[in-house]
């Protein structure tokens, strides 16, 4: 009520700013949503009125055709448990590996902590190529099973990097401290440095997940052959594939006619709310930790 009075007695400059802040923020919002927007209607709209153009946040013949295709296909159902167990069991050890090695790194008694840095910063300029990848990961025998999706993977120098940044701001004296009172190093990084770190970690889980959700080429490329292995993203690539190509792999013959009798630009916006929906569900529950990420450190005691 106080903040009310006051706006209403403030100067004409404040207001018109407040009015252009307002409008600017109200501007960003409509031009950020009115692509997803845009998309959600081509998708729940009619394949051949969609020819046409002219849609816009609105379908302007509504059908629910487009996604009974994509979810028509046998595959999907396996493809979607695989992506969200790969997603789960990726951020979780992506984290852990990441945050370790960064806590280790934070250390200032950690005497091969520059060269470990060195080491790791060269992991993301140089890289072996994809052919070299392959024949490690053939000799590891890692090729038809879950832990190429992972193992490969779980390291990754910016992101331990990021960490390592956020880390180096907490007092090390909490370190000392915790020392003084019994606890070892791994009490310390587990209930010291975990908690105090919940930005930064909140941060790279959404980098982890989103990039295992996404991921299909690795699929494609060591485990197409493998049906219960298979992904969402390499399930619906190939439904793509089917509806752009028109060779189907589907084994319902009625299903093969429908996949030809749609546009491939439809199929293509239904898979894009197929796979963009899901991965927004993660924003909320990390959203509060970006905030307190951005205000950490603003207020001195």
């Amino acid at each position: 009520m106080a903040t009310k009075t006051m706006r209403k007695g403030a100067p004409i400059s404040d207001r018109i700013f407040d009015i252009f802040v307002y409008g600017f923020v109200l501007l960003v919002t409509i031009v950020t949503l009115y692509p997803f927007l845009n998309v959600l209607a081509l998708s729940l709209n009619d394949s051949t009125d969609s020819v046409r153009g002219g849609i816009t946040i609105f379908p302007r013949e509504f059908t629910l055709q487009n996604y009974s295709i994509i979810f028509g296909y046998e595959g999907l159902i396996q493809g979607f448990k695989i992506s969200i167990l790969r997603t789960i069991v990726g951020t979780v050890l992506g984290l852990i590996s990441a945050s370790m090695l960064a806590y280790t790194l934070s250390r200032p008694d950690f005497q091969a902590r520059r060269f470990v840095s060195v080491f790791l910063a060269l992991t993301m300029y140089i890289s072996g190529g994809l052919i070299p990848t392959y024949l490690l990961i053939k000799d590891l025998n890692m090729i038809g099973t879950f832990a190429v999706y992972v193992l490969p993977g779980m390291v990754s120098a910016f992101n331990v990097f990021i960490i390592r940044s956020f880390m180096d701001g907490i007092p090390y004296a909490l370190q000392e401290s915790a020392k003084l009172d019994g606890a070892n190093d791994f009490t310390i990084y587990w209930r010291v440095i975990l908690p105090m770190a919940k930005p930064a970690l909140a941060t790279i889980a959404l980098f982890l997940a989103v990039g295992q959700w996404n991921s299909w080429f690795d699929t494609w490329l060591y485990n197409a052959r493998a049906d219960h292995l298979t992904t969402l993203q390499f399930e619906l690539m190939k439904v793509l594939q089917s509806t752009t190509t028109g060779n189907s792999d589907y084994r319902n013959s009625n299903m093969t006619q429908v996949m030809s009798s749609i546009s491939p630009e439809s199929v293509r916006m239904a898979i894009t709310i197929v796979v963009t929906v899901p991965i927004l569900f993660v924003y909320p529950f990390l959203q509060r930790y970006f905030v307190k990420g951005m205000t950490l450190g603003a207020v001195k005691g």
